[in-house]
């Protein structure tokens, strides 16, 4: 009688879960629907409230992320002019008589230059010295003008930096319907008034840079992120070189990140660092074990095509950014990334390197499919010194293995200037089976690479033979370049023959390298600036951590734990921090207001979606 009782009692409860129930009760089939609406729209409700609140929450993070990083770069004094006598304080450390004549010939051969351009091509991209006559080689954007100034700055020329300023305050004029390359725009004018401003602390110099910045950005604007590499920079139509078929070069896609992210850093603008840092990513996805890109890359997938792999023209400045990002963001784990991309690429260049017979030179081959091609661009001699500067992040074998690289091909590349008649460098170099090297293509434009590389092995080393090269190659230039007007390069090494262009590069770079290497390694030092790769240097600034985002398991970007930064065995970083006063004091004050009720805001945000 109770079992019965049990399963009569069992089979009432289920009755509840059959539809025929409630057919025959339409009243509690309304009350069942009104309550199951009822629920529905309460569940809905509070994950709205919840997607709401985790949009504020990022929104407020994102708000508070840039504030910590605009008031670091106060701290850290990147708000501050270098004053001149700041300049010379670091410029009179313990300075050799020699060396100091040495620099004086050289600010002399730059007043020369500039004082040429000044009289026969103000304003305009580049001089033409024997026609005695400007030209817009790149659409008549000042380059030359905008390439020199932290030249100026940084020798003292004082008078002469103040004039091309005014010519930057009111007759820079970006709004131009010209196909500008993204590449030679961000190099040389963007990190031309980065740069500027970086020395100067003159906002006019920002301002500019977020100007044409805003005018490259739409380059980015491709189905996997790798920019077009040609640009209009009134309409913002971007496409690339026809002759590459449309694809986009290597260097000129992985050589804007120092500029933007540093551009980013001074505004406290997100967008710029976004768009190059993402080209990084999309190559990390197929990044080779041996690190080595060919130079064509498809900007609709993001995949490298078989193309040319070189550290010569349109390939090397990929690679030198990947190592100076990691030193511009002061070798943190927020950057540590591109210095692993960096020390694939090192071991597949060890694959390339080659000797001569007889006199054993050592050279980088290019590589086409499995074959190598002993040819050497002298665009390539900025390697010595990107692997001399890179040495120091590695363990002690490593090291010398890289810095002794370094000095075997400087030597080479000094070779490069010894070995013609005019001991001027050839623009590239060929390797021949039992010869040492013959140049191939035969002019010389006033290029800086091997002085570059001169300047971080003398730095790094203390080696004054590097300082002896540097001066030999200056005398050339003086002997075989110099004419009444400017600079020229030269047609042909071995007869002289002159061409008709003063190349806004032997302003910005070549003059100031050989300027550099002949004052103290305090004065613009390795261990507060990092240089681009057209020789501007940006004060180094130390990543934020939490700020540098990265995307969870659920596709949402979430920011990067806290992180000790690592401390380089040898070259230790040691940012100067200067301590603001009167509207600095003001404006620092204010931003930590501005933190203090972001922070309270997330505080009392978060509660409520957890």
């Amino acid at each position: 009688m109770a079992r019965v009782r049990a399963s009569s009692s069992s089979s009432s409860r289920w009755r509840y879960l059959r539809p025929t129930y409630y057919l025959k009760r339409p009243k509690r089939l309304a009350l069942v629907f009104i309550s199951f609406v009822l629920i529905s729209l309460a569940v809905w409700d509070r994950l709205s409230l919840v997607r709401d609140h985790e949009m504020e929450v990022a929104k407020l993070s994102e708000e508070l992320n840039q504030l910590k990083d605009k008031l670091q770069y106060l701290e850290e004094g990147a708000y501050e002019s270098i004053s001149q006598s700041k300049l010379a304080k670091a410029d009179n450390v313990d300075i050799d008589p020699i060396d100091k004549e040495r620099r004086e010939k050289v600010k002399d051969a730059m007043l020369h230059a500039w004082n040429s351009y000044e009289k026969y091509a103000w304003g305009q991209d580049e001089l033409q010295p024997q026609s005695k006559n400007g030209v817009n080689s790149f659409g008549g954007l000042g380059a030359t003008l905008v390439d020199a100034l932290d030249t100026l700055y940084i020798m003292g020329l004082n008078d002469q930096f103040q004039k091309a300023r005014e010519w930057v305050a009111n007759s820079l004029d970006f709004n131009k319907d010209y196909e500008a390359s993204v590449f030679e725009t961000t190099i040389r004018v963007v990190g031309g008034l980065l740069s500027a401003y970086d020395l100067s602390g003159d906002k006019l110099f920002l301002e500019k840079a977020k100007d044409i910045a805003d005018r490259l950005l739409p380059a980015w604007d491709t189905p996997s992120g790798i920019p077009y590499n040609r640009i209009n920079l009134a309409h913002g139509n971007a496409h690339n070189f026809g002759w590459t078929g449309g694809a986009s070069i290597l260097a000129d896609s992985g050589t804007e990140q120092l500029e933007f992210i540093a551009l980013s850093q001074r505004t406290g603008d997100p967008k710029y660092q976004e768009k190059v840092e993402n080209v990084i990513t999309q190559l990390q996805k197929t990044f080779p074990n041996d690190g080595l890109l060919p130079i064509y890359i498809n900007p609709h997938s993001g995949s490298p095509s078989h193309s040319t792999i070189t550290f010569g023209a349109m390939g090397d400045s990929f690679y030198e950014y990947l190592l100076k990002v990691w030193v511009q963001g002061n070798k943190t784990e927020s950057v540590k990334h591109y210095r692993e991309m960096w020390e694939k690429s090192m071991e597949g260049l060890m694959s390339l390197v080659q000797k001569t017979t007889p006199s054993s030179f050592t050279y980088i081959c290019e590589k086409n499919g499995d074959s190598l091609n002993h040819k050497m661009d002298e665009l390539a001699c900025f390697v010595p010194g990107m692997l001399a500067l890179g040495s120091f992040g590695y363990g002690p074998d490593k090291a010398e293995k890289f810095l002794d690289l370094a000095k075997e091909l400087a030597w080479t590349c000094y070779n490069f200037y010894q070995s013609t008649p005019t001991k001027l460098a050839g623009e590239n170099y060929l390797f021949h089976a039992g010869q040492d090297m013959n140049v191939g293509t035969s002019w010389n434009i006033l290029r800086p690479e091997t002085v570059e590389s001169l300047v971080y092995l003398w730095r790094l080393t203390g080696n004054k033979t590097y300082q002896e090269w540097g001066w030999n190659i200056f005398q050339a230039f003086e002997k075989h370049s110099r004419i009444d007007s400017g600079y020229v390069g030269l047609r042909d090494v071995n007869t002289g023959m002159k061409d008709d262009m003063m190349q806004s590069f032997f302003l910005a770079e070549t003059l100031k390298y050989l300027y550099l290497l002949f004052s103290p390694p305090s004065f613009i030092s390795f261990d507060e600036w990092v240089f681009n790769t057209e020789a501007h240097p940006l004060r180094i600034i130390t990543r934020n951590n939490q700020g540098d985002r990265t995307t969870g398991s659920d596709g949402k970007s979430v920011p990067r734990p806290p992180v000790r930064e690592p401390e380089s065995t040898v070259l230790k970083q040691r940012p100067q921090r200067h301590r603001p006063d009167g509207a600095a004091q003001i404006y620092t004050e204010a931003i930590q207001v501005n933190i203090h009720c972001l922070a309270f805001q997330l505080f009392m945000l978060c509660p409520r979606v957890v």
